[in-house]
């Protein structure tokens, strides 16, 4: 080989130097060949959402330039002024009627727990004298329900029953040829 240079040094060892020969790119696709080949479409995906991260964020940095400096122009102090009054006024309507809402509820829990407590004491007294109170606790009870529900119960209609009212399923009667009899009592009888 005559392209070896050969340095020698004043006291170290013998140092070839070759240049360097063929100065391509071959040695990258023996290494980024194969890196692409089992790596390839992760590396396109991630770039496809970086780019798209890229873009996003660029898009939401131009729109918050554009609104703060629609926020820092001159505004009419008077509009502020009377945009803040409607607000709190409006704030205070709806506090008002949230007010009055649970005065109501308020009202009638009160008047519910009354009605009660009379129930109640109602029921104590007609016990104590003897008597059954249970019809009128019913009854009133039916009428609090339909007081407070807001739909309307529709009357039963007339249905024909199933059965005759005779019918009793343990007598043995009047099933036909199909009838339970219970089993055997002791032990079984089949086996060896």
């Amino acid at each position: 080989m005559d392209d070896d240079v050969t340095i020698e040094d004043q006291g170290g060892p013998e140092i070839q130097k070759t240049p360097l020969g063929n100065q391509d790119l071959s040695f990258l696709q023996q290494t980024v060949g194969p890196l692409l080949a089992e790596y390839g479409w992760y590396l396109l995906f991630m770039c496809v959402g970086v780019y798209l991260v890229v873009q996003h964020l660029s898009k939401r940095r131009a729109s918050q330039g554009q609104s703060s400096s629609a926020s820092g122009a001159v505004q009419d102090p008077n509009a502020v002024v009377r945009r803040q009054e409607a607000l709190e006024a409006s704030r205070r309507r709806m506090q008002e009627e949230l007010d009055a809402k649970a005065a109501l509820f308020r009202l009638k829990q009160q008047q519910m727990e009354e009605e009660k407590r009379r129930q109640k004491i109602e029921m104590y007294d007609s016990m104590k004298e003897g008597r059954s109170y249970r019809g009128k606790a019913k009854t009133a009870q039916s009428t609090e329900e339909a007081s407070t529900s807001t739909t309307v119960l529709k009357p039963k209609t007339d249905k024909k029953p199933l059965r005759s009212s005779g019918f009793n399923p343990l007598s043995g009667e009047g099933g036909g040829s199909c009838a339970w009899r219970p089993g055997r009592r002791g032990p079984s009888a089949g086996g060896g």
